[in-house]
């Protein structure tokens, strides 16, 4: 695949609208008609499906599913055995215009959409998990806080080296502060027109290869959570420590650290403050060719009704997890509120790849335990998914009534 294709893509098709509203491309059409409550012609009103996407985002789509396969999957193996993300697969990244999607041309990024941004973490989680939570955070943390709150000099420093040569990394959790984000212990403190941050954070994903950090630090911790500040920190900072990196069960390939902060002195430059339904869609894809193929009582694997039936039941559950979160990023676009949906989403898909991942490795029996299927590694990869950004079981995680 050619550099730059993605982007060259997005700016081919820059000029489309959005599926949602009354446009042609790509040989669709829809029509979509101001509903008049007080008469009876809501029946003449169409919407397109969830599931129908814009000549733009069909293109991207399909060219990283493209890319993935020949760019990402031969190192997914040796990533996870090695622990460490290939350089080579970072570089690809940003030479397709993947790590900088919704920044703006004029700063070298691929200038597409929120949704945009979810079709290709969701193409990428379909072959290693590990390289959809780098683009993950790259895209929808650092790259959406640098381009909505950043000031101008920030943008003109940072925006360009992040869609296409730096990494970021969000720097959020500590020891005892995970889904409780207010109760963060790392402090601030102002003098003159620098800050002295002092303090510690966990479980920071990307730090390995991170040229800036997003750290939240609170500089006045009287006023509790309002005083919590978003500081730009470069990587070679003096004072910042990037500690071992975890020994994780999966996700391996991504890098998870520590950070400490000794009296690391920034200048007064600062931000006032899905993934798993491709991990099932991707398992259910690999596992699906081994159940035509395996023979058992004279008869594949797949032509078992009970099998069927499970499959069918899974395969409706990942689609259910892939509904409710483009169903939260069509709702995040149009500007309307998608919170709730959003928790929702994350809730379900998780818990839909832990059931899938464990499914088919009891469909494929004994193989399914070995390393020489990948099945395993989903197995690995998924269970975060019900841990990181709020657990399923956190009493703390703020859920709308409503």
């Amino acid at each position: 695949m050619a550099a730059h294709l993605v982007r060259s893509l997005s700016r081919s098709c820059r000029q489309l609208s959005s599926p949602f509203r009354a446009v042609q491309c790509g040989g669709w059409r829809f029509r979509s008609t101001a509903l008049d409550l007080d008469s009876d012609q809501t029946s003449a009103v169409s919407f397109p499906p969830l599931q129908t996407f814009s000549e733009e985002e069909t293109m991207m789509r399909d060219a990283v599913k493209k890319y993935a396969q020949e760019r990402i999957a031969p190192f997914v193996s040796k990533m996870d055995e090695s622990s460490h993300m290939d350089d080579e697969v970072i570089q690809s990244l940003f030479e397709q215009g993947l790590m900088g999607i919704e920044i703006d041309p004029e700063y070298g990024g691929t200038g597409s959409s929120f949704f945009s941004s979810i079709l290709v973490i969701e193409e990428l989680a379909k072959v290693d998990p590990s390289v959809a939570v780098l683009c993950d955070i790259q895209n929808t943390l650092i790259n959406t806080l640098m381009s909505k709150l950043g000031t101008p000099e920030q943008k003109d420093k940072y925006l360009s080296r992040l869609a296409t040569d730096m990494v970021g990394s969000f720097c959020l959790s500590e020891a005892e502060s995970g889904s409780d984000a207010f109760a963060l212990k790392t402090r601030a403190e102002k003098h003159g027109d620098y800050f002295i941050i002092n303090g510690s954070k966990m479980w920071i994903s990307n730090a390995e290869h991170a040229g800036v950090f997003l750290v939240m630090a609170n500089v006045d911790p009287s006023a509790g959570y309002r005083g919590i500040t978003c500081f730009l920190v470069d990587r070679d900072t003096e004072g910042l420590e990037i500690c071992k990196k975890e020994n994780k069960l999966g996700l391996r390939a991504s890098s998870t650290c520590p950070l400490n902060f000794d009296n690391v002195k920034v200048p007064e430059r600062i931000f006032w403050v899905s993934t798993d339904a491709g991990f099932g869609s991707g398992l259910l894809r690999s596992h699906s060719p081994y159940t035509r193929q395996r023979v058992q009582f004279g008869k594949r694997i797949f032509d078992f009704q009970g099998m069927q039936h499970q499959i069918a039941h899974v395969a409706t559950q990942i689609e259910a997890a892939r509904l409710l979160t483009y169903n939260a990023a069509r709702l995040k676009e149009a500007g309307r509120p998608f919170i709730k949906e959003a928790c929702m989403a994350k809730y379900f898909a998780a818990e839909v790849a832990t059931l899938t991942t464990s499914k088919c490795i009891e469909w494929m029996g004994g193989v399914g335990f070995t390393k020489d299927y990948p099945i395993e590694k989903y197995y690995r990869d998924c269970k975060i998914g019900t841990i990181y950004e709020g657990p399923q079981t956190s009493s703390s995680r703020p859920w709308p009534s409503s």
